[in-house]
């Protein structure tokens, strides 16, 4: 009795067949892609769903001097957290006209804002500027870790504190910080009213990571899929995809939502964001509230790159960036000549204030 053969031609017609297993492993791929689909399909929308949150119940000024005095002591106690990466909470003792809250960026921490946090107080501001989630530790690769949920919470309870502490609510937020306060100004019901994003990670420059891969890399490495990686930057994307889903969330249409300003500042030697998302993202959160954005792009000679808040390298430019970026987030008349391009884009929706 002769063996059957596998491969080749059918030993009757002699016509070309594929192989019983290869049609097998065929089948079995194509029903895996399919299911690999719908379950990112369902994984997406989920995401949404559980992002679509309020923020926590405000706070009197009391309790939130004591919530944030609460947490600053918590971090002092806890060996994980090292001891320049607290958060900082400057107050004047009272509840204030205007109270504005400060979101570090991905990897770094509440002292990313230092000089910043002075300027606004220094100014009659109340200061919050909190710690990440599982940013400013001395396990320098705890923000590997970092969820999308715990982001949002923590930014929702941050703005509770702020708006405890002034009659008047704004955020600044820088990279992943300024994903949170973009998602917390479109919030029902926010108390948010003026925004300065300062190199927004709406996504990621586009030289590294085209437009088309982002959905991917959030199903895959967002959700462990696939095993984390970690850039040159050492930027892990199981923790940049965090902040890129909660981007997505962003409501389209935004939403009318009471912002009375909005300011963007980048810097054109940012590597890490995609520079027109940056600006196209908070333009569409401005024409829906009817207001103008104003862009402020720094001069490649400054040097600066995607950090725009390291004041510090800049020496004796480093005040004059501070003014600038109070003047933004204010909506007020730039104070002196700056050499900085600096344009305001008036509103498309002009109905209304």
């Amino acid at each position: 009795m002769g063996v059957r053969p596998v491969t080749g031609v059918h030993p009757r017609t002699g016509a070309d067949r594929w192989p019983c297993q290869h049609r097998g492993m065929l089948i079995v791929g194509v029903l895996a892609l399919v299911v690999a689909a719908v379950a990112a399909l369902c994984l997406w929308r989920s995401l949404r769903r559980e992002l679509s949150v309020a923020p926590a119940r405000p706070l009197d000024f009391d309790t939130a001097v004591r919530a944030a005095e609460a947490v600053i002591a918590a971090e002092a106690a806890d060996p994980e957290v090292r001891p320049e990466s607290h958060g900082r909470l400057l107050s004047h003792g009272s509840r204030t006209g205007r109270a504005v809250l400060l979101l570090h960026g991905y990897t770094l921490a509440p002292d990313q804002y230092d000089e910043l946090a002075e300027e606004f107080f220094d100014r009659g501001y109340n200061v919050w500027v909190p710690r990440a989630p599982q940013h400013g530790t001395v396990d320098l690769r705890a923000h590997h870790r970092v969820q999308a949920d715990e982001l949002t919470t923590y930014a929702a309870q941050a703005l509770a504190v702020a708006e405890g502490l002034g009659d008047e609510v704004g955020v600044v937020g820088i990279s992943g910080g300024a994903v949170l306060a973009a998602w917390l100004a479109q919030v029902p019901g926010t108390v948010v009213r003026r925004l300065l994003l300062l190199s927004p990670f709406f996504g990621p420059d586009r030289r590294q990571t085209p437009a088309f891969a982002v959905r991917p890399l959030i199903m895959l490495y967002g959700r462990s899929i696939l095993p984390d990686r970690v850039t040159s930057r050492g930027y892990s994307l199981a923790a940049v995809t965090q902040y890129l889903s909660i981007a997505r969330t962003l409501p389209k249409p935004p939403r009318r939502t009471g912002l009375r300003t909005a300011a963007v500042a980048i810097s054109p030697l940012d590597g890490v964001v995609d520079l027109g998302a940056a600006e196209r993202v908070p333009r569409r959160i401005a024409d829906a509230n009817a207001i103008p954005l104003q862009v402020c792009t720094l001069p490649e000679a400054l040097g600066v790159g995607h950090n725009t808040l390291n004041l510090t390298a800049l020496g004796a430019d480093g005040p004059e960036l501070r003014r600038l970026y109070i003047a933004l987030y204010e909506g007020e008349p730039l104070p002196g000549p700056f050499p900085y391009r600096v344009g305001g884009v008036a509103p498309l929706n002009t109905g209304g204030a």
